[in-house]
Protein backbone atom coordinates (compact mmCIF):
# COMPACT_ATOMS: atom_id res chain seq x y z
CA UNK A 1 0.00 0.00 0.00
CA UNK A 2 1.21 3.52 -0.76
CA UNK A 3 2.64 5.18 2.30
CA UNK A 4 0.97 8.37 3.44
CA UNK A 5 4.11 10.37 2.53
CA UNK A 6 4.21 8.97 -1.00
CA UNK A 7 0.51 9.71 -1.42
CA UNK A 8 0.93 13.37 -0.46
CA UNK A 9 4.08 13.75 -2.52
CA UNK A 10 2.49 12.17 -5.58
CA UNK A 11 -0.69 14.23 -5.35
CA UNK A 12 1.21 17.47 -4.83
CA UNK A 13 3.09 16.81 -8.05
CA UNK A 14 -0.15 16.08 -9.85
CA UNK A 15 -1.57 19.42 -8.77
CA UNK A 16 1.56 21.10 -10.09
CA UNK A 17 1.38 19.17 -13.36
CA UNK A 18 4.71 17.43 -12.83
CA UNK A 19 5.15 13.92 -14.26
CA UNK A 20 6.46 11.03 -12.21
CA UNK A 21 9.05 8.53 -13.37
CA UNK A 22 9.72 4.96 -12.25
CA UNK A 23 10.83 2.15 -14.51
CA UNK A 24 8.31 -0.63 -14.95
CA UNK A 25 8.75 -3.32 -17.59
CA UNK A 26 5.95 -4.38 -19.87
CA UNK A 27 4.03 -1.09 -20.01
CA UNK A 28 1.85 -0.07 -22.96
CA UNK A 29 3.61 1.02 -26.14
CA UNK A 30 2.53 4.63 -25.70
CA UNK A 31 4.51 4.84 -22.46
CA UNK A 32 7.78 4.81 -24.38
CA UNK A 33 7.04 8.28 -25.68
CA UNK A 34 5.71 10.85 -23.25
CA UNK A 35 3.90 12.72 -26.01
CA UNK A 36 2.54 9.72 -27.94
CA UNK A 37 -1.20 9.36 -28.40
CA UNK A 38 -2.94 7.37 -25.69
CA UNK A 39 -5.71 5.25 -27.22
CA UNK A 40 -8.51 4.17 -24.87
CA UNK A 41 -11.67 2.09 -24.90
CA UNK A 42 -14.66 2.43 -22.58
CA UNK A 43 -16.78 -0.44 -21.28
CA UNK A 44 -20.08 0.58 -19.68
CA UNK A 45 -20.78 4.18 -20.69
CA UNK A 46 -24.13 5.25 -19.27
CA UNK A 47 -23.24 6.87 -15.93
CA UNK A 48 -19.82 7.30 -14.34
CA UNK A 49 -18.23 5.43 -17.24
CA UNK A 50 -19.19 8.34 -19.48
CA UNK A 51 -18.03 10.92 -16.92
CA UNK A 52 -14.68 9.13 -16.70
CA UNK A 53 -14.38 9.01 -20.47
CA UNK A 54 -15.03 12.74 -20.76
CA UNK A 55 -12.40 13.36 -18.10
CA UNK A 56 -9.73 11.33 -19.89
CA UNK A 57 -10.56 12.90 -23.27
CA UNK A 58 -9.90 16.29 -21.66
CA UNK A 59 -6.27 15.19 -21.18
CA UNK A 60 -3.80 16.06 -23.95
CA UNK A 61 -3.40 13.65 -26.87
CA UNK A 62 -5.95 11.05 -25.80
CA UNK A 63 -8.36 9.38 -28.22
CA UNK A 64 -11.26 6.98 -27.69
CA UNK A 65 -11.13 4.24 -30.33
CA UNK A 66 -13.96 2.04 -29.09
CA UNK A 67 -16.94 1.96 -26.73
CA UNK A 68 -18.88 -1.02 -25.41
CA UNK A 69 -22.27 -1.41 -23.76
CA UNK A 70 -24.84 -4.20 -23.66
CA UNK A 71 -27.60 -1.57 -24.11
CA UNK A 72 -27.70 -0.34 -27.71
CA UNK A 73 -29.89 2.56 -26.57
CA UNK A 74 -26.96 3.82 -24.50
CA UNK A 75 -24.61 3.35 -27.47
CA UNK A 76 -26.97 5.38 -29.66
CA UNK A 77 -27.04 8.19 -27.11
CA UNK A 78 -23.32 8.32 -26.34
CA UNK A 79 -21.83 7.74 -29.80
CA UNK A 80 -22.58 11.23 -31.20
CA UNK A 81 -21.59 12.85 -27.90
CA UNK A 82 -18.20 11.12 -27.85
CA UNK A 83 -17.67 11.83 -31.54
CA UNK A 84 -18.26 15.52 -30.89
CA UNK A 85 -15.95 15.49 -27.86
CA UNK A 86 -13.05 14.31 -30.02
CA UNK A 87 -13.58 16.56 -33.00
CA UNK A 88 -15.48 14.23 -35.29
CA UNK A 89 -13.53 11.03 -34.65
CA UNK A 90 -16.15 8.30 -34.25
CA UNK A 91 -15.22 5.32 -32.05
CA UNK A 92 -16.11 1.77 -33.00
CA UNK A 93 -18.92 0.16 -31.01
CA UNK A 94 -19.23 -3.24 -29.34
CA UNK A 95 -21.73 -5.10 -27.20
CA UNK A 96 -19.19 -7.73 -26.05
CA UNK A 97 -16.26 -6.31 -24.07
CA UNK A 98 -14.04 -9.24 -25.09
CA UNK A 99 -14.04 -8.01 -28.68
CA UNK A 100 -12.86 -4.60 -27.52
CA UNK A 101 -10.07 -6.16 -25.46
CA UNK A 102 -8.80 -7.98 -28.57
CA UNK A 103 -7.89 -4.63 -30.14
CA UNK A 104 -4.11 -4.27 -30.24
CA UNK A 105 -4.32 -0.52 -30.78
CA UNK A 106 -6.00 0.16 -27.43
CA UNK A 107 -3.63 1.03 -24.58
CA UNK A 108 -6.10 1.44 -21.71
CA UNK A 109 -9.73 0.81 -20.84
CA UNK A 110 -12.27 2.50 -18.60
CA UNK A 111 -14.66 0.16 -16.79
CA UNK A 112 -17.94 1.79 -15.81
CA UNK A 113 -20.14 -1.30 -15.58
CA UNK A 114 -22.21 -2.39 -12.55
CA UNK A 115 -20.04 -3.68 -9.71
CA UNK A 116 -20.61 -7.40 -10.34
CA UNK A 117 -18.73 -7.10 -13.66
CA UNK A 118 -15.65 -5.23 -12.41
CA UNK A 119 -13.48 -8.22 -11.52
CA UNK A 120 -13.86 -10.25 -14.72
CA UNK A 121 -13.37 -7.31 -17.08
CA UNK A 122 -10.48 -5.77 -15.13
CA UNK A 123 -8.56 -9.03 -14.86
CA UNK A 124 -9.10 -9.92 -18.53
CA UNK A 125 -8.04 -6.39 -19.51
CA UNK A 126 -4.79 -6.78 -17.56
CA UNK A 127 -4.22 -10.16 -19.21
CA UNK A 128 -4.73 -8.49 -22.59
CA UNK A 129 -2.02 -5.95 -21.77
CA UNK A 130 -4.32 -3.00 -21.13
CA UNK A 131 -3.99 -0.43 -18.39
CA UNK A 132 -7.23 0.03 -16.46
CA UNK A 133 -9.32 2.75 -14.88
CA UNK A 134 -12.07 0.92 -13.01
CA UNK A 135 -14.94 2.52 -11.15
CA UNK A 136 -15.37 2.04 -7.44
CA UNK A 137 -16.02 -0.14 -5.58
CA UNK A 138 -13.19 -2.27 -6.91
CA UNK A 139 -15.31 -5.43 -6.74
CA UNK A 140 -18.58 -6.88 -5.53
CA UNK A 141 -16.84 -9.18 -3.05
CA UNK A 142 -13.72 -9.34 -0.90
CA UNK A 143 -12.37 -12.33 -2.84
CA UNK A 144 -12.67 -10.56 -6.19
CA UNK A 145 -10.90 -7.47 -4.85
CA UNK A 146 -7.91 -9.52 -3.71
CA UNK A 147 -7.73 -11.28 -7.10
CA UNK A 148 -7.83 -7.94 -8.93
CA UNK A 149 -4.96 -6.62 -6.85
CA UNK A 150 -2.95 -9.76 -7.67
CA UNK A 151 -3.74 -9.43 -11.40
CA UNK A 152 -2.51 -5.83 -11.59
CA UNK A 153 0.73 -6.88 -9.92
CA UNK A 154 1.21 -10.05 -11.98
CA UNK A 155 0.60 -8.38 -15.35
CA UNK A 156 2.35 -5.13 -14.37
CA UNK A 157 -0.50 -2.87 -15.42
CA UNK A 158 -1.15 0.71 -14.37
CA UNK A 159 -4.50 0.59 -12.57
CA UNK A 160 -6.47 3.48 -11.12
CA UNK A 161 -9.61 3.10 -9.03
CA UNK A 162 -12.36 5.69 -9.42
CA UNK A 163 -11.74 6.95 -5.89
CA UNK A 164 -11.02 10.44 -7.21
CA UNK A 165 -11.06 12.16 -3.81
CA UNK A 166 -7.54 10.75 -3.43
CA UNK A 167 -6.37 13.36 -5.96
CA UNK A 168 -8.26 16.40 -4.66
CA UNK A 169 -5.70 18.61 -2.80
CA UNK A 170 -7.93 19.80 0.05
CA UNK A 171 -8.36 16.23 1.30
CA UNK A 172 -4.60 15.85 1.37
CA UNK A 173 -4.22 19.08 3.34
CA UNK A 174 -6.79 17.84 5.85
CA UNK A 175 -4.92 14.55 6.28
CA UNK A 176 -1.65 16.40 6.84
CA UNK A 177 -3.34 18.29 9.67
CA UNK A 178 -4.81 15.11 11.19
CA UNK A 179 -1.39 13.45 11.15
CA UNK A 180 0.42 16.51 12.52
CA UNK A 181 -0.68 15.60 16.04
CA UNK A 182 -2.38 18.93 16.75
CA UNK A 183 -5.75 17.24 17.35
CA UNK A 184 -4.16 15.00 19.96
CA UNK A 185 -4.95 11.30 19.93
CA UNK A 186 -7.70 10.67 17.39
CA UNK A 187 -9.90 8.03 19.01
CA UNK A 188 -12.91 8.17 16.67
CA UNK A 189 -13.47 8.85 12.98
CA UNK A 190 -17.12 9.34 12.07
CA UNK A 191 -18.06 8.86 8.41
CA UNK A 192 -21.55 9.53 7.10
CA UNK A 193 -23.74 10.07 4.07
CA UNK A 194 -27.33 11.28 4.40
CA UNK A 195 -28.90 11.65 0.94
CA UNK A 196 -32.37 13.14 0.71
CA UNK A 197 -32.21 13.09 -3.09
CA UNK A 198 -32.10 9.30 -3.17
CA UNK A 199 -35.52 7.75 -2.75
CA UNK A 200 -35.68 3.96 -3.15
CA UNK A 201 -37.93 2.84 -6.02
CA UNK A 202 -41.37 1.34 -5.43
CA UNK A 203 -42.09 -2.29 -6.29
CA UNK A 204 -42.64 -2.94 -10.00
CA UNK A 205 -43.75 -6.08 -11.79
CA UNK A 206 -41.25 -7.89 -14.01
CA UNK A 207 -41.48 -6.85 -17.65
CA UNK A 208 -40.11 -7.79 -21.09
CA UNK A 209 -36.46 -6.98 -21.78
CA UNK A 210 -36.23 -3.58 -23.52
CA UNK A 211 -35.39 -3.68 -27.21
CA UNK A 212 -31.67 -3.35 -27.84
CA UNK A 213 -30.61 -4.77 -24.45
CA UNK A 214 -28.57 -7.98 -24.15
CA UNK A 215 -29.97 -8.74 -20.72
CA UNK A 216 -28.35 -12.15 -20.29
CA UNK A 217 -24.95 -10.56 -20.90
CA UNK A 218 -25.83 -7.73 -18.51
CA UNK A 219 -26.48 -10.35 -15.81
CA UNK A 220 -23.22 -12.11 -16.63
CA UNK A 221 -21.99 -13.99 -13.53
CA UNK A 222 -25.00 -12.84 -11.45
CA UNK A 223 -27.97 -15.19 -10.87
CA UNK A 224 -30.51 -15.63 -13.65
CA UNK A 225 -33.58 -13.47 -13.03
CA UNK A 226 -36.47 -12.10 -15.06
CA UNK A 227 -35.99 -8.51 -16.19
CA UNK A 228 -37.17 -5.83 -13.78
CA UNK A 229 -36.66 -2.13 -14.41
CA UNK A 230 -35.83 -1.56 -10.73
CA UNK A 231 -32.72 -3.73 -10.98
CA UNK A 232 -31.40 -2.14 -14.17
CA UNK A 233 -29.11 0.86 -14.81
CA UNK A 234 -28.86 3.28 -11.83
CA UNK A 235 -30.87 1.22 -9.34
CA UNK A 236 -28.72 -1.90 -9.73
CA UNK A 237 -26.74 -0.71 -6.69
CA UNK A 238 -29.60 -1.49 -4.30
CA UNK A 239 -29.59 -5.24 -5.02
CA UNK A 240 -27.14 -7.77 -3.55
CA UNK A 241 -26.66 -9.63 -6.85
CA UNK A 242 -24.89 -6.65 -8.36
CA UNK A 243 -23.71 -4.31 -5.59
CA UNK A 244 -23.77 -3.47 -1.88
CA UNK A 245 -26.01 -0.41 -1.51
CA UNK A 246 -24.84 2.89 -0.04
CA UNK A 247 -22.26 0.95 1.99
CA UNK A 248 -20.22 0.17 -1.14
CA UNK A 249 -21.36 3.18 -3.19
CA UNK A 250 -20.74 6.35 -1.16
CA UNK A 251 -19.17 4.27 1.58
CA UNK A 252 -16.15 3.39 -0.54
CA UNK A 253 -15.52 7.07 -1.36
CA UNK A 254 -15.75 8.25 2.23
CA UNK A 255 -14.32 5.27 4.12
CA UNK A 256 -11.34 5.61 1.79
CA UNK A 257 -10.79 9.05 3.29
CA UNK A 258 -10.84 7.55 6.77
CA UNK A 259 -8.15 5.06 5.73
CA UNK A 260 -6.05 7.80 4.13
CA UNK A 261 -6.41 10.16 7.08
CA UNK A 262 -5.48 7.51 9.63
CA UNK A 263 -2.87 5.86 7.37
CA UNK A 264 -4.57 2.50 7.89
CA UNK A 265 -5.86 -0.50 6.00
CA UNK A 266 -8.31 -3.25 7.05
CA UNK A 267 -9.89 -3.18 10.54
CA UNK A 268 -9.55 -5.82 13.21
CA UNK A 269 -13.32 -6.27 13.47
CA UNK A 270 -16.68 -4.96 12.34
CA UNK A 271 -20.25 -5.03 13.63
CA UNK A 272 -23.31 -3.52 12.01
CA UNK A 273 -26.98 -2.74 12.48
CA UNK A 274 -29.60 -1.42 10.07
CA UNK A 275 -32.14 -2.41 7.47
CA UNK A 276 -35.12 -1.08 5.52
CA UNK A 277 -36.23 1.13 8.38
CA UNK A 278 -37.54 4.17 6.52
CA UNK A 279 -38.92 2.54 3.37
CA UNK A 280 -39.93 -1.00 4.36
CA UNK A 281 -42.18 -1.44 1.32
CA UNK A 282 -39.63 -0.28 -1.27
CA UNK A 283 -38.23 -2.55 -3.97
CA UNK A 284 -34.63 -2.41 -2.75
CA UNK A 285 -32.76 -5.17 -0.90
CA UNK A 286 -29.90 -3.18 0.61
CA UNK A 287 -30.53 -1.17 3.80
CA UNK A 288 -31.82 2.40 3.63
CA UNK A 289 -30.36 2.91 7.12
CA UNK A 290 -27.13 1.37 8.39
CA UNK A 291 -24.40 1.87 10.97
CA UNK A 292 -21.08 0.02 11.21
CA UNK A 293 -18.39 0.16 13.90
CA UNK A 294 -14.90 -0.80 12.75
CA UNK A 295 -12.23 -1.42 15.41
CA UNK A 296 -8.57 -0.61 14.81
CA UNK A 297 -7.07 -1.16 18.24
CA UNK A 298 -6.41 2.46 19.22
CA UNK A 299 -9.30 4.08 17.35
CA UNK A 300 -12.70 3.28 15.86
CA UNK A 301 -14.27 4.20 12.52
CA UNK A 302 -18.04 4.65 12.61
CA UNK A 303 -20.05 4.52 9.36
CA UNK A 304 -23.60 5.91 9.24
CA UNK A 305 -25.91 6.22 6.21
CA UNK A 306 -29.51 7.11 5.50
CA UNK A 307 -31.60 7.37 2.35
CA UNK A 308 -34.24 10.10 2.22
CA UNK A 309 -32.65 12.34 4.91
CA UNK A 310 -30.38 15.27 4.06
CA UNK A 311 -29.05 16.39 7.44
CA UNK A 312 -26.20 14.29 8.73
CA UNK A 313 -23.53 15.25 11.27
CA UNK A 314 -22.64 18.95 11.27
CA UNK A 315 -25.78 19.53 9.12
CA UNK A 316 -24.04 18.04 6.08
CA UNK A 317 -25.22 15.34 3.71
CA UNK A 318 -21.79 13.69 3.77
CA UNK A 319 -18.43 14.01 5.44
CA UNK A 320 -15.95 12.82 8.04
CA UNK A 321 -15.02 14.07 11.49
CA UNK A 322 -11.64 13.16 12.96
CA UNK A 323 -12.27 13.50 16.70
CA UNK A 324 -9.19 14.03 18.87
CA UNK A 325 -8.59 14.94 22.51
CA UNK A 326 -7.81 18.55 21.57
CA UNK A 327 -10.26 19.16 18.74
CA UNK A 328 -12.15 17.87 15.74
CA UNK A 329 -11.42 18.23 12.02
CA UNK A 330 -14.49 18.10 9.77
CA UNK A 331 -14.02 17.50 6.03
CA UNK A 332 -16.25 16.94 3.02
CA UNK A 333 -16.01 17.41 -0.73
CA UNK A 334 -16.30 21.17 -0.32
CA UNK A 335 -13.50 21.75 2.19
CA UNK A 336 -12.38 21.31 5.79
CA UNK A 337 -12.16 23.15 9.10
CA UNK A 338 -11.05 22.55 12.69
CA UNK A 339 -12.94 23.10 15.96
CA UNK A 340 -11.24 23.19 19.35
CA UNK A 341 -12.17 21.49 22.59
CA UNK A 342 -12.67 23.92 25.48
CA UNK A 343 -14.52 27.22 25.61
CA UNK A 344 -13.64 30.88 25.33
CA UNK A 345 -10.02 31.55 26.26
CA UNK A 346 -9.63 27.92 27.38
CA UNK A 347 -9.63 26.45 23.90
CA UNK A 348 -6.98 23.79 23.52
CA UNK A 349 -5.91 24.53 19.95
CA UNK A 350 -6.24 27.31 17.42
CA UNK A 351 -9.29 26.75 15.26
CA UNK A 352 -8.98 26.66 11.48
CA UNK A 353 -11.55 28.43 9.32
CA UNK A 354 -13.07 26.67 6.30
CA UNK A 355 -10.42 25.70 3.73
CA UNK A 356 -12.20 25.31 0.40
CA UNK A 357 -11.61 22.50 -2.10
CA UNK A 358 -10.85 22.93 -5.78
CA UNK A 359 -13.69 20.86 -7.20
CA UNK A 360 -11.18 19.35 -9.64
CA UNK A 361 -10.80 15.91 -8.07
CA UNK A 362 -11.86 13.83 -11.08
CA UNK A 363 -9.77 15.87 -13.54
CA UNK A 364 -6.67 15.59 -11.34
CA UNK A 365 -7.32 11.91 -10.75
CA UNK A 366 -7.50 11.21 -14.47
CA UNK A 367 -4.33 13.24 -15.02
CA UNK A 368 -2.64 11.03 -12.42
CA UNK A 369 -3.78 7.90 -14.31
CA UNK A 370 -2.58 9.21 -17.69
CA UNK A 371 0.75 10.34 -16.23
CA UNK A 372 1.17 6.91 -14.67
CA UNK A 373 0.76 5.25 -18.08
CA UNK A 374 3.02 7.70 -19.90
CA UNK A 375 5.76 7.42 -17.28
CA UNK A 376 5.47 3.72 -16.44
CA UNK A 377 4.43 4.46 -12.83
CA UNK A 378 2.02 1.95 -11.29
CA UNK A 379 1.82 3.79 -7.97
CA UNK A 380 -1.28 5.78 -8.88
CA UNK A 381 -3.14 7.80 -6.24
CA UNK A 382 -5.79 5.06 -6.01
CA UNK A 383 -3.82 1.96 -6.89
CA UNK A 384 -5.21 -1.60 -6.57
CA UNK A 385 -3.99 -2.04 -2.99
CA UNK A 386 -5.85 1.09 -1.94
CA UNK A 387 -8.92 -0.03 -3.90
CA UNK A 388 -8.83 -3.54 -2.47
CA UNK A 389 -8.55 -2.26 1.10
CA UNK A 390 -11.56 0.04 1.10
CA UNK A 391 -13.75 -2.26 -1.01
CA UNK A 392 -13.06 -5.08 1.44
CA UNK A 393 -13.75 -2.77 4.37
CA UNK A 394 -17.15 -1.82 2.94
CA UNK A 395 -18.05 -5.44 2.23
CA UNK A 396 -17.09 -6.31 5.81
CA UNK A 397 -19.76 -3.88 6.98
CA UNK A 398 -22.37 -5.64 4.87
CA UNK A 399 -21.22 -9.10 5.93
CA UNK A 400 -21.50 -8.08 9.59
CA UNK A 401 -25.04 -6.87 8.89
CA UNK A 402 -26.06 -10.03 7.02
CA UNK A 403 -24.71 -12.38 9.69
CA UNK A 404 -25.85 -10.28 12.64
CA UNK A 405 -22.52 -10.90 14.32
CA UNK A 406 -19.33 -9.11 15.22
CA UNK A 407 -16.77 -10.39 12.73
CA UNK A 408 -13.00 -10.55 13.25
CA UNK A 409 -10.63 -10.36 10.28
CA UNK A 410 -7.70 -12.77 10.09
CA UNK A 411 -5.30 -10.90 7.80
CA UNK A 412 -2.91 -13.84 7.46
CA UNK A 413 -5.54 -16.34 6.32
CA UNK A 414 -7.84 -13.75 4.66
CA UNK A 415 -10.90 -15.21 6.43
CA UNK A 416 -13.11 -14.24 9.37
CA UNK A 417 -11.86 -15.88 12.52
CA UNK A 418 -14.16 -18.66 13.86
CA UNK A 419 -17.08 -17.55 11.69
CA UNK A 420 -17.85 -19.93 8.82
CA UNK A 421 -21.01 -18.06 7.82
CA UNK A 422 -19.16 -14.77 7.39
CA UNK A 423 -16.20 -16.44 5.66
CA UNK A 424 -18.56 -18.02 3.12
CA UNK A 425 -19.71 -14.54 2.09
CA UNK A 426 -16.16 -13.52 1.12
CA UNK A 427 -16.39 -15.44 -2.17
CA UNK A 428 -19.23 -15.05 -4.72
CA UNK A 429 -20.87 -17.86 -6.68
CA UNK A 430 -20.70 -17.26 -10.44
CA UNK A 431 -23.43 -18.31 -12.84
CA UNK A 432 -22.32 -20.61 -15.65
CA UNK A 433 -20.58 -20.27 -18.06
CA UNK A 434 -18.73 -17.46 -16.26
CA UNK A 435 -15.78 -18.58 -14.13
CA UNK A 436 -14.63 -17.06 -10.88
CA UNK A 437 -11.15 -15.64 -11.55
CA UNK A 438 -8.18 -16.93 -9.61
CA UNK A 439 -4.71 -15.40 -9.99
Amino acid sequence: MSTRRNFVKTSAKIAAGVSLVSAIPGAASCANKANAKLVVGAIGIKGMGFSDLRAILAQPNVECAAICDVDQNVIAERLPQITELQGGIEPDTYSDYRKLLERKDIDAVIIGTPDHWHALIMIEACQAGKHVYVEKPMANSIYEAFQMEKAARKYKRVVQLGQWQRSDPHWQAAFDYVQSGVLGDVRTVKVWTYLDWIQPPKVLEDSPVPEGVDYDFWLGPAPKRDFNKNRFHFHFRWFWDYAGGLMTDWGVHLLDMALAGMDSELPNSAMSSGGKLAFPDSAVETPDTQQVIYEYGDFNVIWDHAMGIGLGDWKREHGLSFIGNNGTLVVDRGGWEVYSEGRGDKKKIEEVARQKGTGQGLALHMQNFVDGIRNNDRNTNANPTIGRAVASMAHMGNIALKTGSKIYWDADKEVFDSNAEATKLITPVYREPWKLPRI
